[in-house]
Formats: structure tokens, C-alpha cells, sequence
């Protein structure tokens, strides 16, 4: 089959590999959709944190955020899966330490992440083998462009619960792109009155339309009491700003990483009565982000610029822009034979 290998910083090939094969407890899956995000850029630029820790080394295949459906199954996989529409889970933990038992498995010590850590992978080739204990099964309303944005949703709304806001309260997202737009989608979705901050007149723009009024610049931000303030963004300064901008009381959440050590001043955070939240994974949040989809609480459809084949995955993580590609911030992959060479989601 084909797949899109990372071999070294920038350097890439779509090569023939050895089609997978399910073996104990796994399944293998026909690719559909796959969402490109920021992490795999990292990995591109060879920035990301797991290179320079041992957790990851190239030659390696990425793709996290998928959707597909499986062909076939392993030795003791219920037969029931085959044919099924799904997405899985990234984190897959060892299973037995203390955190997996308590189903924090996303935090295990031991964890592989699919396309990311520990050698496992990822969806950007035309075949996936997982386990079946990552899957979760996709309704007929969500789709296979839904089902790649279930992931990152599951992210997104983790976070977003994570403010414990709702009808009568306001949160300040920073950052609007995938991630902060999934996250004001679902604060909305809770009756929240969400403000974004960001840095381009472009991406403020895309938010209004997707019916976010409230979209400001750093220096336009009004000044409201927030009662939740997410940081969504991977600018070093936001973290310490956020708790400066957040109501006593309140709570701030941090989703966003620094290619650097971010620093808050912890006095404030006493002083303010604020607590601090960070979010790591979608694993909590998986089912419930696709019965959002389903019910059509939350449509991030509109978030997906174009869907390209994989010959054009390297330009992507590069940082072009497919050519006729739509304003919103996310690039889907469809790595099926004959997929498209560039096409809108």
C-alpha cells in the first residue's frame, strides 16, 4: 500500500509499504480522512518535544486524526466490527499500570500514540492496524470528514467543559484555529457567550462568519470580567497574560503548548482564587464529541480548507495552502487509491 513517511526533518516520501496485518486484539482499517494539525507540523520541522526525548525518531508515518472503516479484524476481535465506520482513539495505554486501570490511559508512562510516539504508526497510508479496544463506532450522521474531526473535537470539548461555564457566564478563547474554533463551538453549544482573541485580521474574520461577533485582536479586547479564559495558542506569553485577564474565581485552560517553557506567576493564581486546567487528550471526550456531531450541536464542517491526496502532504506540513482552498484552517488528506489530487472537503 501507499503511505506518506517523515524521514528526517522536511524530508519525506510516499512509499510502497507492507500492507498491515491484525494481529491479537487489533483491527485493520481502511483509511478515509485524515486531519493534518500543528503536531505533525512539529514533527515536521523536527521541533516536536518526543524527538528530543526518545519517544519518537524518524523514519515514521503520521496521522492522528482519522476516520475510516474496518476490513478486518484479528484473533479475538468480535466479528461484529468488520464493515463499521470508525475513529480511534490516539492514546493507547499498556493497559495494567494504576492509570490505565483508573481509565487515565491518554497519561500512561507507557503509552503508545497512534502516529506520534512509541513506533505506533499513523493513518497517513491507505491501511491503519489498531486496537480494537481504541475504536469508536460512527453513526450514519457523522461522516468520514466529521470522523477525522472527532479527535481533535473530543480535545476541544474536554477543554471547553473544563471552564464549567454556561448560560449567563463569558470565556475568552485565545487562539482561533482548530482547536480554539472546536472550543468556542462547544462553549457556544452550552449556552456560553464566547469572545475570541487572535492575531490576523483573516482568521478573526473566518470566525464571524462562522457566527462568532465577538472577535478581537490583542489590543481590542474589551474589557469584560471573563469568567473562563482558554489558551488555545502556542504563544509563550498568552499563558501568564490569560490569568492576568481572567475573573477571580474564575478558571483558566490550557490547551495551547510553547515551543518553550511558558511561565505564570503563581501569586496571581492564589491571590485570584483561580483554578488552572490543563488538557493533554481527547480520550475522555471521544464519545461525547461525536454525539455532538450527530445531534448537530456542534457542525465544524465548515473548519475543513480542502481535502488533498497524499502526494501533496508534504507541501501541506510545509505550510502551503492547497490550491483553491476554502478560509478555514484545516486540511484533510484522503489517502484511498484514487483519492483527490486537490479537492474542498
Amino acid at each position: 500500500m501507499r503511505a506518506f513517511m517523515l524521514t528526517a526533518p522536511g524530508a519525506y516520501e510516499v512509499q510502497e509499504v507492507p500492507a498491515p496485518v491484525a494481529g491479537p486484539g487489533e483491527v485493520v482499517v481502511d483509511v478515509e480522512r485524515v486531519g493534518v494539525c500543528g503536531t505533525d507540523m512539529e514533527f515536521f520541522t523536527g521541533a516536536m518535544a518526543y524527538l528530543h526525548q526518545g519517544h519518537a525518531d524518524y523514519p515514521m508515518r503520521l496521522g492522528h486524526e482519522w476516520s475510516g472503516r474496518v476490513a478486518s479484524v484479528g484473533d479475538g476481535v468480535d466479528a461484529g466490527w468488520l464493515g463499521r465506520r470508525v475513529m480511534g482513539d490516539t492514546m493507547l495505554g499498556c493497559g495494567g499500570c494504576r492509570r490505565c486501570r483508573r481509565g487515565r490511559q491518554h497519561v500512561c508512562e507507557q503509552r503508545q500514540e497512534v502516529g506520534i510516539r512509541g513506533d505506533r504508526p499513523g493513518a497517513l497510508a491507505e491501511q491503519l492496524a489498531v486496537p480494537a479496544s481504541s475504536l469508536h463506532a460512527l453513526p450514519d450522521s457523522v461522516d468520514a470528514v466529521l470522523g477525522a474531526l472527532v479527535e481533535p473535537g473530543g480535545n476541544a470539548l474536554r477543554a471547553a467543559e473544563a471552564t464549567a461555564t454556561g448560560a449567563g457566564d463569558r470565556a475568552l478563547v485565545l487562539g482561533p484555529g482548530t482547536i480554539g474554533l472546536l472550543v468556542a463551538m462547544f462553549l457556544r453549544a452550552a449556552g456560553t457567550e464566547v469572545h475570541l482573541m487572535g492575531r490576523t485580521e483573516d482568521s478573526l474574520a473566518f470566525a464571524r462568519t462562522l457566527g462568532f461577533a465577538h472577535a478581537w485582536t490583542r489590543t481590542s479586547v474589551p474589557d469584560l470580567p471573563f469568567d473562563a479564559v482558554v489558551d488555545a495558542t502556542n504563544a509563550v506569553e498568552l499563558p501568564q497574560w490569560a490569568l492576568e485577564s481572567v475573573e477571580p474565581g474564575g478558571r483558566l485552560v490550557y490547551i495551547g503548548l510553547a515551543g518553550v517553557p511558558s511561565r505564570i506567576d503563581t501569586r496571581s493564581l492564589v491571590l485570584k482564587d483561580v483554578t488552572a486546567v490543563g488538557v493533554l487528550s481527547a480520550s475522555p471526550g471521544l464519545d461525547a464529541a461525536v454525539r455532538a456531531y450527530a445531534d448537530g450541536s456542534v457542525d465544524p464542517r465548515p473548519l475543513v480548507a480542502a481535502t488533498v491526496g497524499l502526494d501533496e502532504v508534504g507541501a501541506v506540513l510545509a505550510g502551503e495552502r492547497p490550491d483553491r482552498a476554502g478560509p478555514g484552517p484545516k486540511i484533510q488528506v484522503d489517502p484511498r487509491p484514487g483519492g483527490p489530487a486537490t479537492a474542498r472537503a
